[in-house]
């Protein structure tokens, strides 16, 4: 793999131009009549609302296919009173078709929504990281493998907006314009590298979870950045039920809830009642709170004063734990204080992994994700063989690939 000698071609506008936003079930009809009947692979993309919306879902769904151009689909038109649109329909149309996707796993959760899914897909970013590409993103992988520069001034867009500016459509359409020629290349570069089999099991493997629900977190709310600096129960009580009614307003108005309240001034009033020793703050007091301030936090100031005083009717046994309850192992951070030989197991087979994986060019959390590798070092199948180790990592859904390069290093690591 070189990179392109000559500076990157600008692709600013579609070749064939911004296509009509395909709004009505006739225009949907058409249109995957033409992608059926079109040659090749099948580009496909999204275009969400992060950080404007609540929601995580599609605003935009881009198909491209030879023969059949660019397809844009306005999902929210096809929504009814109670439910999401459904594109289960088409997806069966296509349904033998290779799918083309960017970072398949973000695109994966929204498209399930709608039940637009694959039964077989390409993902050029995994593919890049397969390779130990050093960047993966699509418009790093455009410039080295095709010698071309896409625009990304819209990927951070509010796609929730109606109508959608013109700029945003084209850029949408070059989003999925290049898709199979990246492919071209990139599969090409993963072959020639041997890497093909990993390719296919870890494409695999996202279409067989492809419509699987996110679990959720236990205490969410301890996510909330500035945490650290809360250091009592009542403190933490207070951004518990801050949180929990910023994300409430959220999910009834559909909007980040960054954009409702941000974390900065949850911790800070948590911080507050520290201070105070109290959770009785008046609204005067919650107003001198950076944040609290916002015209859009203020719309809902009498809902925070009644988190407040819920907070206030707590017995301190209501509070939550000053530490996060351990509902599975802990952080490897920790281990040696509790548990001595575990760490000790942590400390030989991290770095034989992370070798491994600089010896075949390919990043630690790709050849083996960071929880498998925590769990056999806090506790390694009995009795300990090669055969029970790759028994343990086929169970958390370890590729064979990787289960072949890694359970002859880490097994005689494992033991005590």
């Amino acid at each position: 793999m070189t990179l392109a000698a000559e500076p990157p071609v600008p692709v600013t506008r579609p070749a064939d131009g911004i296509p009509e936003v395909v709004r009505t079930p006739a225009a949907l009809t058409a249109a995957i009549d033409a992608l059926a009947a079109g040659s090749g692979p099948l580009g496909v993309d999204t275009e969400r609302a992060h950080g404007f919306r609540y929601w995580p879902k599609a605003y935009l769904i881009q198909l491209r296919r030879a023969g059949a151009g660019t397809v844009l689909i306005d999902p929210v038109a096809f929504e009814g009173d109670a439910d999401r649109a459904d594109f289960s329909a088409a997806a069966a149309r296509l349904g033998d078709v290779e799918w083309i996707l960017h970072a398949a796993s973000q695109d994966l959760p929204c498209l399930a929504e709608v039940q637009l899914l694959p039964h077989r897909l390409f993902d050029t970013e995994l593919a890049g990281r397969l390779l130990g590409l050093p960047r993966v993103s699509l418009g790093a992988l455009v410039e080295q493998g095709l010698g071309k520069s896409l625009a990304k001034e819209h990927s951070a867009a509010d796609w929730s907006r109606r109508p959608l500016p013109e700029a945003w459509l084209s850029y949408a359409a070059l989003d999925v314009e290049l898709l199979a020629d990246l492919r071209d290349w990139i599969a090409g570069e993963v072959d020639a590298a041997g890497k093909t089999e990993w390719a296919k099991q870890e494409f695999a493997h996202l279409v067989e979870h492809a419509a699987d629900q996110p679990v959720p977190r236990a205490e969410p709310w301890r996510r909330v950045s500035g945490l650290h600096g809360v250091r009592t129960s009542r403190g933490l009580a207070v951004v518990r039920e801050v949180w929990r009614t910023r994300d409430e307003i959220a999910q009834r108005l559909d909007k980040a809830p960054g954009r409702i309240l941000n974390d900065r001034a949850i911790a800070g009033l948590g911080a507050a009642v520290d201070a105070a020793k109290t959770a009785d703050i008046d609204r005067p007091a919650l107003r001198r709170i950076d944040g609290f301030n916002w015209r859009q936090a203020a719309r809902f100031e009498s809902s925070w004063i009644a988190a407040l005083q819920r907070v206030s009717a707590m017995s301190a046994s209501d509070y939550p734990a000053r530490r996060a309850a351990s509902e599975d192992i802990p952080h490897p951070k920790g281990w040696a204080r509790n548990r001595p030989e575990a760490a000790a197991r942590w400390e030989r087979v991290r770095p034989a992994v992370n070798a491994l994986a600089e010896e075949h060019t390919v990043p630690p959390e790709n050849l083996l994700s960071p929880d498998a590798l925590r769990r056999l070092a806090w506790q390694p199948p009995e009795p300990l063989t090669e055969e029970s180790v790759d028994a343990a990592l086929a169970a958390a859904d370890v590729r064979p690939w990787q289960r072949e390069l890694v359970v002859p290093v880490v097994t005689p690591l494992l033991s005590d």
